[in-house]
């Protein structure tokens, strides 16, 4: 006898919303990292001699901003030059 085509097996309809049998989440915990990567977030890897240096997150953002600050600072002195001057 010919096996059925993949096409006209028996394909059991499961519902998108139905958790098989098979995954066990009684055990599951809320992902204590989560806060951390709220929307619009972004994580960096930094070098082991870099993170001697800057320790917390608030220790690297203060220091970007600051850094932010002076990037700024010296493109608006450029613009501001009269040509010529």
């Amino acid at each position: 006898m010919k096996k059925a085509k993949r096409s006209e097996r028996a394909v059991p309809q499961i519902d998108p919303d139905e958790i098989l049998p098979e995954y066990d989440f009684s055990r599951a915990r809320p992902n204590k990292y989560a806060p951390r990567y709220q929307k619009g977030a972004l994580v960096v890897t930094l070098d082991p001699e870099v993170a001697q240096v800057f320790q917390t997150a608030e220790d690297v953002n203060q220091t970007l901003r600051l850094l932010a600050r002076i990037i700024r600072a010296g493109r608006d002195r450029r613009s501001n030059k009269t040509p010529g001057a």
